[in-house]
């Protein structure tokens, strides 16, 4: 049971997970399949780290990078908060505040 500030809400007791379940086959010429189609999947995610280090991408950059888009993102969320307050106060929807401000609904 999960309990969220005003509401009482009852999980469903089991929650499949939407990921397919790993084989538990023992079959080799099932897990020969599998190596091949990981070995598959390997190779053409080096293929794509080839590209993106050939446009000039790197590896090490990337902690950084993710740094910078969550706190981009967590600004992001107090801007349409604000916003949504905003319109709360003045009575009109969310909408309107973005036209007010020139914002897109995309931003």
């Amino acid at each position: 049971m999960v309990v969220f500030v005003g509401y009482l809400k009852t999980l469903p007791p089991k929650v499949r997970s939407p990921a397919p379940a790993p084989s538990t086959s023992k079959d080799p010429a099932l897990v020969a399949a599998e190596v091949e189609a990981l070995r598959k999947k390997e190779a053409e995610l080096k293929e794509q780290i080839a590209q993106l280090e050939q446009e000039g991408y790197d590896v090490e950059d990337l902690p950084e990078c993710i740094q910078v888009l969550h706190r981009y993102n967590e600004m992001k969320d107090v801007g349409q908060m604000l916003l949504g307050r905003l319109a709360t106060l003045e009575g009109v929807t969310t909408r309107e505040m973005y036209h007010e401000f020139d914002l897109e609904l995309e931003d």
